[in-house]
């Protein structure tokens, strides 16, 4: 069986190391990059001497590794994948494993602003974050807050610019991003929410209200689109990612999509794109499995976190405003919200605390997620009720 993957980010490095390690012996995998595979969230959260290009360790002995090639085209009649360099790749199963894109600002001069995805690009943004300057984040989604945090910690005055009402709206629920936001103002971060950009050239900003904001450093973190261009040219099904089945299998039987591209049809969830590091990790390696034949649904709980300043946040599940709450207030400064669906069940989870205090607590809400627990609202609202004694509600 000849197995080809496009992409090797977290995604498709795990389902290459997975194939290889079950025994397939033909296993390519097309890196469109030179550098090596690296984890992404370094790129915004550097370690505590600055690091933030973090490769991952994996052996890929007897991988067919191809750097720098870039897929293409796909000939689903043939089963190859074509490349820039004109050569084609045979296949018999093939995962796309191909990631998200940034978006861009249509109010920005060429080379005005930088954006983060690569470690070219966090190269750019920490030679360019020299203290005493003034940088502008524009977008306090998950990124662009950490990039606030990491900026300041630089020593640079940081102002950041939303087009929402509040940050952090699409990820966490209001209660959580208004503290976190509040952490910020105290670090010296300045904010602007509802805002609207007009113009951005080279050092200045012009809002629609007439502000105008000059800048060092202008940083793009406006969220990312799936990159389904080459799903979408073959003719497969495409609606806010590459559409799968809870195998990870897309329109065409023999074609396999996971990571940030790939839209899941989860048995929880149901059809949702999940752009989370450890979902990447997750999907990789079912997609492997799937590959090989095995059916069994895509059931992992989504989750992730975020370092800022010395706040520690992590979000399981669904956590979103809408949903029913329960909030539990812990002694050190930490906060659990849990979320209901209409019957009850424990759908997310979210904590934010100094230190990871939080991180215990997180963990065994996804399991009682996983296990679709519908726990006493008034037992998880009491602090003197450990969550471990609710996992069999």
């Amino acid at each position: 069986m000849r197995y080809v993957i496009v992409g090797a980010g977290e995604a498709g490095l795990r389902a290459a190391l997975a194939l290889h390690q079950a025994g397939e012996q033909d296993v390519t995998l097309l890196n469109g990059e030179v550098l090596g595979s690296y984890e992404r969230p370094a790129l915004s959260k550097p370690s505590p001497d600055g690091l933030f290009h973090k490769p991952i360790a994996a052996d890929l002995t007897g991988i067919k590794l191809q750097s720098g090639k870039k897929a293409v085209g796909i000939d689903r009649g043939a089963k190859r994948v074509f490349c820039d360099d004109g050569s084609g790749v045979p296949y018999d199963k093939l995962l796309l494993a191909t990631g998200a894109n940034p978006r861009r600002l249509y109010t920005a001069e060429r080379d005005s602003t930088l954006e983060l995805r690569t470690v070219d690009d966090a190269k750019r943004i920490y030679e360019a974050a020299q203290p005493g300057g003034r940088a502008v984040v524009i977008g306090a989604g998950l990124i662009g807050m950490e990039l606030a945090a990491e900026l300041v910690r630089r020593e640079l005055s940081v102002t950041v610019l939303e087009a929402g009402p509040r940050a952090l709206g699409r990820a966490v629920p209001s209660i959580l991003a208004d503290m976190i936001v509040k952490r910020h103002v105290a670090a010296g971060v300045s904010f602007h929410f509802d805002c609207k950009i007009t113009r951005i050239s080279a050092g200045r900003l012009e809002l629609a209200d007439k502000t105008t904001i000059e800048a060092d450093l202008i940083i793009a973190s406006i969220g990312v689109d799936p990159e389904v261009s080459l799903a979408a040219t073959a003719g497969l099904e495409c609606a806010n990612g590459i559409v799968t089945n809870a195998n990870l299998q897309t329109s065409d039987e023999s074609i396999y999509a996971a990571g940030d591209c790939a839209c899941v049809d989860h048995p929880i969830y149901g059809l949702r794109r999940f752009e989370t590091w450890r979902n990447a990790v997750d999907q990789g390696t079912f997609a492997a499995k799937a590959m090989m034949g095995a059916e069994a649904s895509f059931d992992a709980i989504p989750w992730f976190w975020s370092d800022q300043h010395d706040l520690s946040l992590q979000v399981c599940g669904l956590a979103e405003d809408r949903l029913d709450a329960v909030c539990r207030e812990g002694t050190d400064g930490s906060i659990m919200l849990f979320y209901l669906d209409a019957e009850g069940r424990l759908v997310g989870a979210a904590g934010l605390a100094p230190g990871n205090t939080i991180g215990r607590d997180v963990r065994l809400a996804e399991i009682m997620i996983a296990a679709r627990s519908a726990p006493d609202k008034s037992l998880l609202a009491d602090t003197s009720v450990k969550l471990k004694s609710l996992l069999r509600s």
